[in-house]
C-alpha cells in the first residue's frame, strides 16, 4: 500500500501564489507516476498535472499551463505543485495520486493511490 498526505492549501487572493506538497509513504517504490487533480464543489475531479517520479515527464492541463509547475524530489517521497497566478477559478480541493503504470496519465482510473486532498481557496 501507499499513503498520500497533501499539505500547503489555504486562502490566498487572485494572484497570489501557493506551493503544495504530497508526502508519500509505504511502498512507494511499486509507483511510477505521480498527478496532482482538483474539485471544486459541484464538478467532477478533473486532472491538473502529471510527472514520474523521475521527473523526465511532465504534462499539464491547459487551465494551468504556464501557471502551475510540478516537481518531485527523484527520491520517491514528496511531489510539489508550485501554483502561481491563482485565479478564483483555481478554488477547489486538490488531491494527489500515485500510478503503478510507468506512462503519465490524465485520468483518474489510471491512478492507483488517492489522498485526502487539501483545500486551496482564491478570493477575487
Amino acid at each position: 500500500q501507499v499513503q498520500l498526505v497533501e499539505s500547503g492549501g489555504g486562502l490566498v487572493q487572485t494572484g497570489g501564489s501557493l506551493r503544495l506538497s504530497c508526502a508519500a509513504s509505504g511502498r512507494t517504490s511499486s509507483t511510477n507516476v505521480m498527478g496532482w487533480f482538483r474539485q471544486a464543489p459541484g464538478k467532477e475531479r478533473e486532472f491538473v498535472a502529471t510527472i514520474t517520479w523521475r521527473g523526465d515527464s511532465k504534462y499539464y492541463a491547459d487551465s494551468v499551463k504556464g501557471r502551475f509547475t510540478i516537481s518531485t524530489d527523484n527520491g520517491k517521497t514528496t511531489v510539489y505543485l508550485q501554483m502561481n497566478s491563482l485565479k478564483p477559478e483555481d478554488t477547489a480541493v486538490y488531491y494527489c495520486a500515485a500510478r503503478r503504470g510507468s506512462v503519465i496519465a490524465i485520468t483518474t482510473r489510471n491512478y492507483d493511490y488517492w489522498g485526502q486532498g487539501t483545500q486551496v481557496t482564491v478570493s477575487s
